[in-house]
């Protein structure tokens, strides 16, 4: 078995891989600031080292398999607020953990990219050939250390996968979504049947979809983590291999709500307000690279499903 460093290993995603990894049999180092990170989610058998990416040099030596990179600044709102805090944490910082693996001959790097580098797409299912043209400076960010990557790649070699995420949700090994301020579909919602907001605002019901409302294509938190292990084996060195991750297919707002009302026996109010702009109205993905290239195949696609781990963990976090 290997020795991994989980750079923002203490979120959403890098808690559920980082307890996936450990599951393997892997030895795992959590390093995370908590600035958004939770101490509770990071698994009791890894070693946990308080910092953010700019200090990955203290940590990392030679005896590294690689490393999984989560930490980042994610609110698109906020980095249209304030862009220059995005460009420092994700495109700095990744430069900084970058450096610090080539200084300790750390080779293989898997990266937390996202959906948000396409922005407006041109047709859907949106392929990894499609255009990149971001919307918001969280996703410029996120493309600009692609470009990194791949530029490392080429020159020194680095083994690399960036793995674009669609929505993720759902729950796994008490493990889920603590935004703050929350910002996604399910949770919010989730609040409203918990009794912690009042109704759920959607935003447009007159987009070019079966119901009006936004299509998006949701994953199972862990099958996304799933796909990390794999990528660690995939990477090849002086590669830089990007890869979708999403199910392939999408849900309209009005499906999830429907979906949280089955799971929870809220009522969910709802309240029509305006699109908001840059807002697709559909967003699905092309997974078949992912499928073929690191035998990946995701198994939690039941929308109910998704919902009712999700709202499992956030009874469990609210008791």
């Amino acid at each position: 078995m290997s020795r991994y460093l989980v750079a923002g290993g203490a979120g959403y995603v890098g808690s559920v891989v980082a307890a996936r990894l450990i599951a393997a049999g892997h030895d795992v180092t959590v390093l995370d600031d908590l600035t958004t990170g939770v101490l509770e989610a990071v698994p009791d058998k890894a070693d946990f080292v308080v910092g953010g990416v700019t200090q990955a040099a203290a940590v990392l030596d030679a005896g590294y398999a690689g490393v999984l990179h989560f930490a980042a600044s994610s609110q698109v709102a906020e980095s249209v607020r304030d862009p220059e805090k995005y460009w420092r944490n994700n495109v700095v910082g990744s430069l900084e953990l970058i450096t610090a693996m080539r200084r300790a001959r750390v080779d293989t790097l898997v990266f937390s990219s996202t959906a948000a580098v396409y922005g407006e797409p041109d047709q859907v299912p949106i392929t990894e050939d499609a255009r990149t043209s971001p919307t918001s400076p969280y996703g410029a960010t996120k493309l600009a250390v692609d470009h990194l990557i791949t530029g490392e790649a080429a020159a020194h070699g680095l083994a690399a996968v960036s793995l674009r995420y669609f929505n993720v949700a759902g729950a796994h090994a008490g493990r889920g979504e603590r935004h703050h301020p929350e910002s996604h579909l399910i949770p919010l919602l989730l609040q409203v049947a918990l009794g912690q907001r009042s109704h759920i605002d959607v935003y447009g019901d007159d987009y070019p979809t079966r119901d009006g409302t936004c299509v998006r294509d949701y994953i199972h938190v862990a099958d996304l983590a799933e796909a990390h292990l794999l990528a660690l084996e995939a990477a090849r060195p002086g590669e830089h291999l990007i890869c979708n991750l999403g199910n392939g297919e999408g849900f309209t707002v009005r499906e999830v709500i429907d979906s949280v009302r089955r799971v929870t026996g809220h009522v969910i109010p709802e309240i029509v307000r305006p699109r908001r702009p840059g807002d697709p109205a559909v967003l699905i993905a092309s997974a078949d690279r992912a499928r073929e290239l690191l035998g990946w195949q995701p198994r939690r696609t039941d929308l109910d499903s998704i919902v009712a781990d999700a709202y499992a963990f956030a009874r469990e976090v609210t008791a």
